[in-house]
């Protein structure tokens, strides 16, 4: 009898956590439902440039100046929650070994103090603790939004976090779709709200999704980061990095350079293997882009510090427009039809490099080229449908109810079952 109490106990728990479980999914699945709009095109006579600042520059003859960064990076936080042993000082001194110029930490869901110089503080946060891995880097947020949904699995509840971030964030980052769970083609053509796209999670090279995003009109540059847990491990650190044209590490000067898109994104293969001298060494003698633009008001152009084994020019619908062979730099001449184009450099030696986007918008005649993308490209918001967000919710809170209703009997049963007497 003492034995078959005892394993009913265990199930009676083991069924009140299931419950307690789907009951806590259930209660953070509320959300407004949405209608989202038509997908459109960029279009327009006018065409975005993304390196516009390095106009004056290249006028003066003077070298581009590239800092290279990584903004996803994970370190020893307060609690017990930790995804990385090593403190900000370690990653940072692990990165700058490797020649990265800015570092900022992006705990989940915790703001990470700079380690030794705070007028180089980025407020900068992984946002996100649900089971889907829907994660987003938040810049400029004052305060952590504790909110998420548990199992964010619709499109809606998606657009509804990324809604409360924008409302308390300077811009925000869309983290690695690819190895986001239900981050379908769908999703990427109809979500809105983020201003850059991660890209390159070591899946693929390719960056189709990128492409259903721009292809759809959702304007966005790109930034390639380590998503750093271990740096003492060589196949996780320096195998992804961007270059930014920025005066300083500073924030103002950070948010400045990421808002324009005068920045490029670049993969790097793990030089060694596990021999640290090669990769430090190797690290040190990365191909970059001499220059990079538009002229003539349509034509794009690229030049490299060395020859690619291809440069790509892709547009819509990720076509490739254009293809330079064991080239060292490239061009073409954006058509009426082309809403955008980017273009991507493969090197000898495994390295990737992609540009970002330039794109076409509407622009009053005469007018001056917009500094901020944002200017440009207003994204389409979605609206909220009342009756189905209302039928949604009041969904939620049966489910919520349900579920309530039976951990309390299912609880409950357990004392009864101790005071019960064999008959």
């Amino acid at each position: 009898m003492m034995i078959r109490k005892i394993f009913l106990s265990l199930a009676l728990c083991l069924s009140g956590l299931l419950l307690f479980v789907l009951l806590m999914a259930a209660v953070s699945s509320v959300s407004p439902v949405y209608d989202f709009p038509e997908e459109e095109s960029f279009s327009g006579e006018s065409i975005y440039n993304p390196y516009h600042s390095l106009d004056t520059l290249r006028a003066q003859g003077v070298p581009l100046d590239w800092k290279r960064a990584n903004f996803h990076t994970h370190t020893k936080v307060d609690g017990i929650l930790n995804e990385c042993s090593h403190s900000p000082q370690a990653v940072y001194d692990s990165l700058a070994s490797f020649g990265y110029d800015i570092v900022t930490f992006s705990n989940h869901n915790e703001l990470t103090r700079h380690p030794f110089d705070t007028a180089l503080q980025v407020n900068v946060y992984e946002h996100g603790i649900n089971l889907l891995k829907y994660h987003k880097l938040v810049f400029g947020a004052e305060k952590v939004l504790a909110f998420d949904h548990l199992v964010p699995a619709f499109l809606f509840q998606r657009q509804f976090a990324m809604d409360l971030l924008g409302r308390q964030s300077d811009f925000i980052q869309l983290n690695h779709p690819l190895r986001t769970p239900l981050s379908s083609e769908r999703v990427l053509k109809n979500l809105s709200g983020y201003q850059i796209m991660e890209l390159d999670s070591g899946i693929s090279t390719e960056q189709q999704y990128w492409d259903w995003a721009l292809s759809s009109g959702h304007y966005s540059t790109a930034l390639a980061n380590d998503d750093l847990h271990y740096p003492d491990r060589s196949y996780c650190i320096a195998v992804r990095c961007n270059f930014l044209h920025a005066s300083s590490g500073r924030y103002e000067d950070i948010k400045d350079c990421l808002l324009q898109g005068c920045n490029y994104s670049m993969r790097v293969p793990d030089y060694g293997s596990g021999d640290w001298a090669v990769k430090h060494r190797m690290n040190s003698e990365l191909p970059y882009v001499r220059d990079i633009g538009l002229r003539d008001s349509s034509t794009v152009f690229i030049v490299l510090s060395e020859r690619a084994d291809s440069i790509r020019i892709s547009g819509e619908g990720h076509t490739t427009l254009s293809l330079a062979e064991s080239s060292q730099s490239a061009e073409y001449t954006m058509r009426a039809e082309d809403p955008y184009v980017r273009i991507t450099a493969y090197f000898p030696g495994g390295e990737v490099i992609y540009s970002n986007p330039f794109a076409r918008y509407h622009a009053a005649p005469g007018s001056v080229q917009p500094h901020y993308f944002s200017d440009v490209f207003t994204q389409k918001r979605a609206s909220i449908n009342i009756a189905l967000s209302s039928l949604w919710n009041l969904s939620v809170l049966l489910v919520c109810s349900l579920l309530t209703f039976a951990l309390i009997r299912c609880l409950s049963a357990i004392p009864k079952l101790w005071r019960s007497k064999e008959k």
